[in-house]
């Protein structure tokens, strides 16, 4: 079942997105070679709960930290670790949750560490270019199809691997709800509902599509061993335009 959301769950939903945002902005600013990946973990908890939230990945099916911070070839579920050090040319991405008063924001970017690679770059712009081509198509009443074909289109363009196990998903009261969202065509007939809230999320590899689980069983990583990027906005479809709702509040 796909869940509108009442004027008050968005009222909230935009305060829990905004904490996300929060977490991004200080992300931006101290992710660096040499800081840990732990250490940016603390530095998120820090933030959702300064801002009065609860930190929505802790403790979720068991997962152990607040943000997944998936390094290269990660593509995510990355657990973060005091041994695992950031260094120059590596990329990051780091996806957060926040759930204030029982609503949640989900949103997710990768950071270069340092000076990276062409190649790694554009990587970085395809797979940023695709989540918006796709937040473009949530519109009320529209198939839920043409975000997946916007993000696909914007993949084939840009040359890359298209993650197909993982993908964008409902969220409101729970992180993950109806409906699933595939990155590419599926010929789904699911329409957008007016005020329904969507996580999208492309995940593009700079190489093949396939993926598995590393035995920690979070950590996912792309089959060839190449980088993988990942952006994510939680978005919800008004009657007055997609609305991202992971943005800092002005």
């Amino acid at each position: 079942m796909i869940n509108k959301k009442s004027r008050e769950e968005i009222k909230l939903m935009k305060i829990a997105g905004s904490i996300v945002a929060l977490v991004h902005k200080e992300m931006e600013k101290v992710i660096e070679p040499g800081i840990s990946t732990l250490e940016l973990d603390k530095i998120a908890y820090d933030i959702i709960k300064k801002n009065k939230a609860i930190p929505t990945f802790l403790g979720y099916n068991g997962f152990p930290a607040s943000i997944c911070a998936s390094i290269n070839e990660q593509v995510v579920h990355g657990i973060p670790n005091k041994d695992v050090i950031l260094k120059e040319g590596d990329i990051v991405s780091i996806d957060v949750g926040a759930t204030f008063r029982g609503l949640v924001g989900d949103g997710a970017w990768t950071y270069p560490v340092g000076k990276i690679s062409s190649e790694v770059q554009k990587l970085l712009e395809v797979t940023k270019n695709a989540l918006f081509k796709g937040i473009e198509q949530m519109i009320p009443d529209s198939p839920l199809e043409l975000v997946s074909a916007a993000i696909e289109d914007a993949a084939l363009e840009g040359k890359v691997g298209i993650v197909r196990e993982y993908g964008g998903h409902g969220v409101g009261k729970n992180m993950h709800e109806e409906p699933f969202l595939f990155n590419y065509r599926t010929n789904s007939k699911i329409i957008i509902k007016p005020n329904c809230a969507i996580a999208i999320e492309p995940m593009l590899n700079l190489g093949c599509d396939e993926v598995h689980t590393l035995e920690d069983n979070w950590t996912v990583v792309t089959n060839d061993k190449k980088p993988s990027a990942h952006f994510e906005h939680t978005v919800i479809a008004t009657q007055d335009g997609p609305l991202i709702t992971t943005q800092l509040i002005d």
